[in-house]
């Protein structure tokens, strides 16, 4: 069963991100920032991958005039989401589905953490694609997921299962998830993930952020 519509499983989703993303609140911390710099006080911002709800209550809690839209092709994770934002979820509008269902904006900002992994290249660059067209001029967009050279694989999982026995998970546990990532995740390379994003028309494109087997980019439409 797809982890995202298993019940146990995303009742147990917010456990996850803190014990297998190095400084996981520091990354959506980061990612707040980073689209401040250049978002207004009364921000629309659009979030890619938004089930679970997690960083838009960071988001939210740390920027008060600011509203979101959420996307997620989980129903179940958007339940989540709404459980997670509790009254927050006024100033949030969650969407079932991929990005084509995301309203047109333009949007003053954009994020996608934890979500490009699970997306094959050539989805990922029209995805990035339908980002890019529902921002404004300049705009920030700031991404974050797996990525990590290709010749080292099998080292970087190893730290990936490392980390995360490290932070509590059993190490069996850790071991089928690296083993289900190695087989599932169409993972690429650092610098194909930043030819994506250029491809896809952002601009001025840098890396932010490097947790063992995760990176992230801010990149500006």
């Amino acid at each position: 069963m797809d982890a995202f519509s298993d019940p146990q499983a995303v009742a147990r989703y917010a456990e996850g991100p803190p014990r297998l993303v190095p400084g996981f609140a520091d990354l959506q911390r980061m990612v707040m920032l980073l689209l401040a710099e250049r978002a207004p006080d009364d921000a629309r911002v659009l979030v890619l991958g938004a089930g679970g709800g997690l960083e838009i209550k960071a988001f939210a809690e740390a920027q008060p005039g600011w509203r979101f839209d959420g996307v997620d092709p989980s129903a179940e994770m958007l339940d989540l989401a709404r459980l997670t934002l509790g009254p927050l979820v006024a100033r949030t509008d969650l969407h079932h589905g991929l990005i084509d269902i995301a309203p047109e904006g333009p949007f003053d900002a954009a994020a996608c953490i934890l979500t490009l992994h699970f997306v094959e290249r050539e989805e990922r660059l029209r995805t990035l694609g339908e980002v890019r067209r529902r921002l404004k001029p300049g705009a920030p967009f700031a991404v974050a997921h797996f990525s990590f050279p290709q010749g080292d694989r099998d080292l970087w999982l190893s730290r990936y299962a490392a980390f995360a026995t490290a932070s509590g998970i059993e190490a069996s546990q850790a071991q089928k998830a690296r083993s289900m990532i190695a087989a599932r995740l169409p993972i690429l390379a650092p610098e194909e993930d930043e030819r994506l994003l250029r491809d896809a028309g952002f601009s001025d494109v840098s890396l932010f952020y490097a947790g063992f087997a995760f990176r992230g980019w801010v990149a500006y439409a």
